[in-house]
């Protein structure tokens, strides 16, 4: 370079130097190249892969290949999968092999993104992971082993165990909370042993690396430069790169006159971070967002710099050189230290300053949140009908390639999501329209496969299936006709539940394939403009049953009275409507009661207010008294007159207020369901349909002959939320008279419960009391408990005793110059409808609670059609023809929590997947249908409950003879490119470890032995080939 002394550069020489220099106290730094790449956030996919993604991997790829000491970090998949599908050449795809031969360039974590830990679900973790992994070892024959989580909002304690359970050897983290960051700093406590979760323990620990103060940039001030530096680079420019390649913020040259002061501003810093941990290993991340798009100006200006470091080591007590991660881990775990043990917190919420607690997000972009999951469940009811359709039709017609064709589509997608700033919902709206897009793309192609299996298994080619839309249905063009119902169950166990078509209808009778009438009920829907049709269903695990809705004109049988006979249509649900009454703050509340009941509850309506006033669980007649109200914060949106609330944080302005003025009432009953329709009106002169909140409450009466505990044990609530006005974040607030404390429980990410004790701080403690809402949370006194179960996320906190809230939309406008720069002012203006189901009861009443959060995460799916010509059912008297002999799949403490078919090329055995890459035979080879992905989770923690928190020991063959004759089974990681038996993790030295390896105490899958136990909260992995 010009300009700068000529130093003689040797490829290895920072290690070569810490070798010479034996038990010195010089401190190594590992200078760790990366490039941050969020897969949307600011900028689509599309726009990131233009302006800059394109060329880091293909300028990286070129001067790695230049120079031999030069490496180089690749994290997130998805924009290294679309250069290398899209835009590497041969040649490239051949340097890259090189590059990776050499341990020159590195995959770390391997995921399609970084995924969120906060708001995501546990099989949408996996999912994505999942996809990464098995591209690279697919393409490369490389298992990632460390992960790089810098960016996510918040630390999860499921993470920790997901990554263990991939085969990961260290786990690596920088988001946690500035305070208790400073004290681990302080005290060097940022590298620990974590033992994620409380079951698995050491089994599954991890060590884990939580970055300083200065997080995975570079620190960019230069104390003899007004530039930024070490970003030589400088800035990417959207839409276009600049053509003649000069860019915002290029750092200072390094030159014969910079060098120095260079060189004495890397070390000083080398050397602060130094004074943080206990090795003397430091990790120098070199990079931050977007950057390494010019790579040849970075190194061209690094190397001189890190040789006249490690040319003035005597003077500097550093030496410096370019770096894997696996290199900085290594020699970390080869210092021997003894560790401390991390056991099963989180490190949630996440505040980066006083007033900037990051528990915003939990709420943003409700629809987001919802579509995200939805689009999961219908994943995952895909993946297993296009498994068991192979499987029992391998000559079907149903195009193989092409179907798997669209389920990848969806997997992408859904995979995509998770990303740190997609569902959490913290992206501009360019971005959140595209992940939008990308997912109703993708459940369109499922949905089209899903219909060709069950129009060729059902004999229905000549009816078109179709799918009811999120909230109605427009069936009058089946006036008519009659409605053909199509319902699938994708969970492992038989289930007993209640299903929502709207018709255009008022009469109508539902019959089952045998021509047996089945229990429904039929109501004003609350538009009334449609009908809503409730009809029980019971269905066997991994199995679909087919219903007929016939309309009055084809199904009533006239009585004496001219009536319907009411043994052949569906109930009529009753509609009764109240007065709309003012909300007071009277306290003479209570005595005039309205009581509505089924098997398992007791629901009590406050006559005065029409608002809740308690419910009873039957089986031990405990009554909770609880109020439901609706509440806004006020946020401020001007910077000038304090802190603010955004996409990401949440600073109140204050107490919530209450929005209401008046509620309106209806309730309507029938022999199957009771609902409640409450409607909230800000003020009392309001009109009918002026109403920015309603609760839908239902409750279910399940016949004699149906297993309808779960169904009973639910009390359904829907809300309809906005649109609200301008900074405004929405509430849903239930008051009870349990006595908690302020303590609740609430998931991590759909895996296990966290215990959420009230904290006081100094600044913002409302704020910081908020916790991600997944799928579960609950608050309890003594033996009673009071649960909640969620569709999507949202985030909960309990800010005075035996009170619950829930955020559940947030509308917000700021004039904070960097979020007005990123259109990041999340002016929502939407209409969210979550829907949560409630459980109250004993601690063992409730102890269903993960299989019904199973339930309501992965609902049956729907498909409808009309029925053609004069194609009918007869009504019968015969037995219910869905026997339920030998279809109960899994017990109801073990989930089956993945079914499908990857259609992965590689070899099953590393050795000759290795050997298959080498000479080229991946390539050409079709995707494999033969084998199978099974995924078995304990639902249980241990000592969580007396007989569902045992371990189970089942027979695999056994297990899934439903399916098949299964001739081969091995046990495999959780994304399943280890075989379980050759992984072996590295063991990290802490004060409570015994002697022995982390597997040792393992007894793994045999090929001859098809009996495995499963612990409580294992999550378990197969390859199975079955008889073709």
């Amino acid at each position: 370079m010009p300009g700068v002394p000529h130093i003689v550069t040797v490829s290895t020489l920072g290690m070569l130097l810490c070798l010479q220099l034996g038990g010195t106290s010089a401190t190594q730094a590992f200078v760790i190249a990366h490039s941050h790449m969020d897969v949307g956030w600011v900028y689509t996919v599309q726009e990131s892969m233009h302006a800059y993604a394109a060329n880091v991997y293909t300028t990286v790829v070129e001067e790695l290949i230049k120079g031999k000491q030069r490496k180089f970090i690749v994290v997130e998949q998805e924009f290294f999968r679309l250069w290398w599908d899209k835009v590497a050449t041969d040649a490239q795809k051949e340097q890259v092999h090189k590059l990776l031969d050499e341990e020159r360039l590195e995959f770390i974590i391997g995921g399609q993104v970084m995924h969120d830990e906060a708001v995501t679900e546990l099989s949408s973790q996996i999912l994505q992971l999942t996809e990464g992994h098995g591209f690279l070892y697919e393409t490369f024959g490389k298992r990632p082993q460390f992960s790089w989580h810098v960016d996510p909002f918040g630390a999860s304690a499921t993470t920790p165990t997901v990554f263990a359970l991939a085969g990961f050897n260290a786990h690596l983290i920088s988001r946690i909370d500035y305070d208790e960051k400073e004290m681990m700093q302080r005290n060097k406590k940022l590298q620990f042993v974590w033992q994620g979760s409380s079951s698995l323990a050491q089994q599954q620990e991890i060590f884990t690396h939580t970055m300083d103060q200065y997080s995975y940039c570079v620190p960019s001030f230069l104390p003899f430069s007004n530039r930024s530096g070490f970003y030589w680079n400088g800035v990417a420019v959207f839409p276009d790169p600049p053509k003649d390649g000069i860019y915002p913020n290029m750092s200072l040259p390094v030159t014969n006159d910079t060098i120095r002061a260079y060189a004495k501003t890397m070390v000083s810093n080398i050397k602060e971070r130094a004074a943080w941990f206990r090795s003397s290993h430091v990790l120098w991340p070199w990079g931050c967002d977007k950057q390494f798009f010019n790579a040849s100006v970075q190194f061209k200006n690094m190397d001189p710099l890190m040789d006249y470091i490690n040319q003035h080591r005597d003077e500097f007590g550093v030496t410096v050189q370019y770096a894997t991660l696996s290199e900085y881990m290594q020699a970390v775990h080869n210092a021997n230290l003894t560790w401390d043990v991390r056991k099963n917190q989180d490190f949630l919420p996440y505040s980066s300053e006083p007033f900037q607690a990051w528990t915003g997000f939990y709420a943003s972009r409700n629809v987001l949140k919802g579509m995200a999951r939805k689009a999961n469940s219908l994943l995952y009811a895909c993946e297993s009908l296009f498994t068991l359709y192979l499987l029992r039709y391998p000559l079907g017609s149903v195009d193989k390639l092409w179907a798997l064709q669209q389920i990848q589509q969806l997997r992408w997608a859904v995979s995509e999501i998770q990303h740190h700033d997609g569902i959490t919902g913290t992206e501009s709206p360019k971005v959140r329209d595209m992940y939008m897009d990308h997912l109703f793309r993708g459940q369109w192609a499922v949905k089209s496969v899903m219909a060709a299996i069950f129009q060729e298994t059902l004999n229905t080619r000549k009816d078109k299936l179709d799918f009811p839309l999120p909230h109605s249905q427009d069936t009058g063009r089946t006036e008519d006709g009659s409605l053909q119902i199509t319902v699938y169950n994708p969970l492992g166990w038989n289930i007993t539940t209640a299903i929502t078509v709207s018709v255009a209808y008022s009469v109508v009778s539902v019959y089952d394939d045998a021509g047996n009438n089945v229990p429904s009920q039929i109501q004003k829907s609350a538009s009334n403009s449609t009908f809503d049709l409730y009809v029980l269903v019971r269905l066997n695990a991994l199995s679909h049953s087919r219903y007929l809705v016939k309309n009055k004109k084809s199904t009533c049988t006239k009585e004496p009275d001219d009536r319907c006979s009411e043994n052949s249509v569906s109930y009529r649900g009753r509609v009764i409507t109240f007065d709309r009454k003012p909300v007071s703050e009277s306290k003479n509340r209570g005595h005039r009661l309205l009581p509505l009941m089924n098997d398992c509850y007791l629901l009590m309506l406050n006559e005065d207010t029409n608002l809740l006033y308690s419910i009873t669980d039957r089986s031990s007649q405990k009554t909770v008294k609880i109020k439901q109200e609706f509440l806004e914060y006020h946020s401020n949106g001007d910077v000038r007159q304090g802190p603010i609330s955004d996409n990401y944080v949440f600073t109140p302005n204050g107490s919530a207020m209450l929005v209401s003025k008046s509620v309106g009432l209806e309730v309507l009953t029938g022999k199957l369901v009771t609902e409640i329709r409450q409607y909230f009106y800000s003020n009392i002169s309001a009109g009918a349909n002026d109403y920015q909140y309603t609760i839908f409450t239902r409750i279910y009466r399940v016949p004699s002959g149906y297993d309808g505990s779960m169904l009973c044990n639910r009390i359904e609530q829907e809300y309809t939320v906005g649109p609200l006005d301008l900074n405004r974040e929405a509430i849903l607030r239930m008051t009870t008279d349990l006595k908690t404390d302020r303590t609740i429980y609430t998931d991590n990410n759909g895996y296990q419960m966290m215990k959420r004790l009230y904290k006081l701080h100094t600044n913002n403690t409302l704020a910081r009391n908020y916790y991600p809402l997944v799928q579960t949370a609950y608050v309890e006194e003594g033996g009673t408990r009071l649960v909640i179960l969620s569709e999507r996320a949202h985030g909960i906190s309990s800010q005075a005793d035996g009170q619950l809230e829930m955020m559940l939309h947030r509308r917000l406008w700021n004039n904070k110059e960097w979020n007005l720069g990123y259109n990041l002012t999340l002016n929502d203006t939407s209409v969210v409808r979550p829907l949560f189901w409630l459980m109250l009861g004993s601690k063992s009443t409730t102890s269903s609670l993960h299989q019904s959060g199973m339930a309501l995460e992965f609902r049956p799916v729907v498909m409808y059609g009309p029925v053609s010509g004069k194609e009918t059912y007869v009504p019968s008297h015969n037995p219910q023809s869905n026997s339920s002999a030998g279809s109960i799949f899994l017990p109801p403490n073990l989930h089956l929590l993945t079914l499908c078919l990857p259609g992965w090329r590689y070899n099953s055995n590393h050795s000759e997947h290795v050997q298959n890459i080498v000479r080229g035979e991946c390539k050409q080879s079709d995707p494999d249908f033969h084998r199978v992905l099974l995924r078995i989770m304990h639902l249980y923690e241990v000592g969580e409950d007396p007989v569902l928190s045992q371990p189970v020991t089942v027979n695999l063959k056994d297990l899934l003879k439903v399916l098949g004759s299964v001739v081969s089974m091995e046990e495999r990681s959780l994304t399943g490119i280890w075989n379980i038996n050759t992984l072996k993790r590295w063991k990290w030295k802490t004060a409570q470890q015994q002697d022995g390896d982390i597997n040792n105490d393992k007894t793994w899958l045999t090929v001859e032995n098809f009996t495995v136990t499963i612990q409580p909260k294992e999550m378990r992995t197969f390859f199975v080939h079955f008889k073709q």
